[in-house]
């Protein structure tokens, strides 16, 4: 898989992470509004195994755009707005 920022797969789950209580179902541990989601839960949104999961968040933990938080095994995702927030502006500017 080639390793850029932007596909449509990433694109919808920014949006889907925009509201993650309305898009990924309750989870064992954790809010998703508050912890985030496992990429298990983003793997079975986008349909495809595990890992192609976590090949895309990571992509997006990397440059900025998800943080994450580990509780035990698990890593959860969200978005981090203040980052989405200065790339959006960057681009405005004709970054």
């Amino acid at each position: 898989m080639l390793r850029t920022p932007v596909s449509q797969r990433r694109l919808d789950i920014l949006e889907w992470l925009k509201d993650p209580v309305a898009h990924f179902p309750a989870q064992r541990r954790g809010c998703p509004a508050e912890d985030g989601v496992t990429a298990a839960a983003v793997a079975a949104k986008l349909g495809v195994r595990r890992q192609v999961a976590d090949t895309h968040l990571e992509l997006l933990a990397d440059i900025g755009l998800l943080r994450t938080k580990r509780v035990r095994r698990r890593v959860y995702y969200r978005r981090d707005e203040v980052r989405i927030a200065e790339v959006a502006r960057m681009f405005e500017k004709g970054w």
